[in-house]
């Protein structure tokens, strides 16, 4: 995948039966920054790209401590201002939250099963809803996402095996880079447990976001998230600039 089609959505098709793996999604994220980045972003990371922006972080933070950074870290994995995970996978994957569910949630655990691993939610509108959305979510919003999601989702992100394999990710030493961690108060796939364990894992006390659900930048009252995010932004910006 080249960075200047990924930015356009005119992403070529992988051959393989999955997308990518965790280490190429990370690279392709690195590749996008080298090329057309100036200056150090802030990733934003949602669900599993979430897992994604912490397994770049972690490749960074590698890199920082290497014997030939800067060099190393500025040809590889650029430095970011901050991250915002939002709604996202703890660094150990999925498991724990599979499990969870499947323990004391089990009708849960099944309908989490049949909407992602079975594609269900394709063509279901009420469990498209519930899985993704508020039930307040009007169902012609619902219908329009879920088509996009659709056209979106024509292979696996991951081969979730090899990735439960490779995990968790490597730890960084705390504050070593500005985090925002958030979460949804009816998240139908990322518990609040799962929400604290990545937290703990960064240290950082997380944002709990109530009333939306997993894809809250989408979801009725999206407006929330999206003010703690710039809120968060205006303050990464004003320390940066003290």
């Amino acid at each position: 995948m080249k960075s200047k089609q990924a930015k356009k959505g005119e992403s070529d098709v992988p051959p393989g039966a999955v997308a990518g793996t965790l280490e190429t999604h990370t690279s392709d994220i690195a590749n996008f920054i080298r090329e057309e980045i100036s200056s150090p972003p802030v990733l934003i990371g949602h669900s599993f790209g979430g897992l994604i922006v912490q397994s770049y972080i972690s490749n960074m933070m590698n890199k920082r401590s290497s014997d030939d950074w800067p060099s190393s870290a500025d040809s590889l994995h650029p430095e970011l201002a901050g991250a915002v995970l939002v709604c996202s996978v703890p660094p150990n994957g999925n498991s724990g939250l599979v499990w969870r569910y499947l323990l004391t949630k089990p009708v849960a655990a099944f309908k989490v099963t049949m909407s992602l691993a079975a594609k269900a939610f394709a063509n279901s509108l009420s469990l498209c809803k519930e899985t993704f959305f508020s039930p307040e979510m009007e169902d012609h919003l619902v219908l329009r996402y879920q088509e996009l999601m659709k056209e979106s989702s024509k292979l696996p992100l991951f081969d979730l095996k090899k990735l439960n394999a490779s995990l968790p990710v490597p730890s960084i030493p705390r504050n070593s880079v500005d985090l925002l961690i958030m979460g949804a108060s009816n998240d139908f796939i990322v518990d609040a447990e799962g929400l604290t364990e990545t937290a703990k894992f960064y240290q950082v006390e997380p944002v709990c976001v109530e009333g939306l659900a997993h894809d809250m930048m989408l979801d009725c009252g999206w407006e929330k998230g999206a003010h703690i995010i710039l809120s968060w932004l205006n303050n990464l910006h004003n320390d940066r600039a003290a």
